[in-house]
């Protein structure tokens, strides 16, 4: 189990287009470098959790892993919206309060990471992963990441454990 590197990890690829938004604003406000900058640590953390992904399907313990309830997770994608187009609605890059924006970002950061909260990974939706609320027999909820669109509970699936409360389809 890496517990709180993934969420760490899954957290910062979940705000990484918030980056991007910023690197825009930065590109019209003629701060390439700052834009450039922003990008490439906005892709490196994708990358990163991607590689993050395969090497705990890889490497980490199976088990297996039944299913008695299934419930989409990938519904919250409206709050992320907002978070990742905020940057683009101020008039330069200059004239973003980084005193308010940087604690807000790292808050949150800290927030989804440390909590149980964490349901939903936009990027990785793009990417072809879905996320579901699923219960166990014994009435444990977790997140499953999986590619797999789940449509009924099945009789079980091999996972990997990547945290206390999220699992991950290793059969992807």
């Amino acid at each position: 189990m890496l517990s709180w590197f993934a969420k760490l990890l899954l957290t910062a690829t979940a705000i990484a287009p918030v980056g991007i938004s910023y690197a825009w604003v930065a590109y019209t406000d003629g701060r390439l470098d700052v834009a450039l900058l922003t990008v490439a640590a906005s892709l490196g953390l994708v990358f990163i959790c991607i590689w993050m992904l395969r090497y705990a399907r890889n490497n980490l313990e199976s088990s297996n892993f039944q299913i008695s309830t299934v419930e989409a997770a990938d519904r919250e994608n409206m709050t992320f919206l907002l978070l990742y187009l905020l940057p683009l609605f101020t008039a330069s890059f200059t004239s973003l309060n980084w005193q308010v924006w940087l604690p807000t970002l790292v808050i949150f950061a800290v927030m989804v990471s440390t909590g149980y909260s964490y349901h939903f990974n936009p990027l990785l939706g793009l990417m072809g992963w879905h996320f579901y609320k699923v219960s166990t027999p014994e009435g444990v909820t977790y997140v499953l990441i999986t590619k797999k669109e789940l449509r009924r509970a099945q009789d079980g699936l091999i996972v990997v454990q990547l945290t206390e409360y999220i699992v991950l389809d290793k059969e992807v």
